[in-house]
């Protein structure tokens, strides 16, 4: 019976949310173009025209060149295909670290904000990274093990860990000494179940929230790093790595082989953003009830 009113419940909620988030057109908007760009990447050998490592042409060809779209870059290589394909990597770079960091940020931060004192050591190691500014911690992890997707995505991994774990650390502290952790402490619950039964649910939207955002924030260093020679290497596609080599090409007449990937960049991270302000609102319970 219990079982059935808390399955009852759990559904009212999604329901209200549901209902919060499709009020709000930009997070709609977000949304369908983050599963769109996601789509896209993943079936790029079903949907890319060309080879995008292959010469297809005369290079630095303009937008509208028959049978390529988007034109040729400073090599003939197809700009459409190499936007498509860049996809992969610049989403797997970015979004792959932050999945897996949401899980390790979320038990550091519950077991530093359930116990004070190891919440204390733990954060002051944290406090360790903060003070490494993100490109110097790429460049160190890329002078080690060498540049190229693995560095990126350590590095965008630990850049991610202190700011994700003192998220739910914070909203922990903030929930540990309500009534309903005294309630379950009172009746004898562990302090394994009250973390994980009745902290974790309360503590998880906060970061689910933060994580969507950073998501954006992410894609965008990914980009830098591989703009700064440091990701993705030739000839690998990546958004960052076109803009790149697009540069060297701007006086050429040829503007589009860097800004096409630019402004990609652009609207991914504003659709991260976008997302990261809907799902706000459906977290949010005074929305809910409105």
């Amino acid at each position: 019976m219990t079982q059935s009113i808390q399955i009852k419940a759990a559904r009212s909620q999604a329901a209200q949310g549901w209902h919060v988030f499709k009020k709000d057109k930009l997070a709609i908007a977000g949304a369908t173009i983050i599963i769109l760009v996601t789509l896209i990447s993943i079936f790029a050998p079903i949907i890319a025209p060309y080879d995008p490592n292959v010469t297809q042409g005369p290079r630095l060809q303009p937008i509208g060149t028959s049978g390529h779209p988007l034109g040729l870059d400073g090599q003939g290589r197809d700009i459409l295909s190499r936007l498509i394909w860049g996809g992969r990597l610049s989403l797997v770079s970015a979004i792959i670290p932050l999945l897996f960091m949401f899980f390790i940020s979320l038990f550091i931060g519950l077991l530093a904000g359930f116990f004070p004192k190891l919440g204390e050591v733990v954060m002051r190691v944290l406090d360790i990274l903060f003070a490494f500014p993100m490109v110097l911690i790429a460049v160190g992890i890329a002078s080690i093990v060498g540049a190229g997707l693995f560095a990126i995505m350590l590095s965008i991994s630990l850049v991610l860990l202190p700011y994700m774990s003192r998220v739910v650390y914070t909203a922990t502290v903030e929930e540990r000494d309500k009534e309903y952790v005294e309630a379950a402490r009172a009746l004898g619950s562990s302090q394994s179940d009250i973390m994980f039964r009745e902290l974790l649910p309360n503590v998880i939207s906060a970061l689910i929230v933060y994580a969507t955002t950073l998501a954006g924030v992410m894609i965008v260093f990914s980009a830098g790093l591989s703009f700064l020679g440091l990701g993705i290497q030739p000839p690998d596609a990546d958004w960052g790595r076109m803009t790149a080599t697009g540069l060297t090409v701007m006086t050429q007449g040829a503007p589009h082989v860097a800004t096409l990937p630019g402004v990609i960049i652009l609207i991914v991270a504003t659709a991260f953003n976008w997302l990261g302000d809907g799902l706000q609102d459906v977290f949010n319970p005074y929305k809910r009830t409105e």
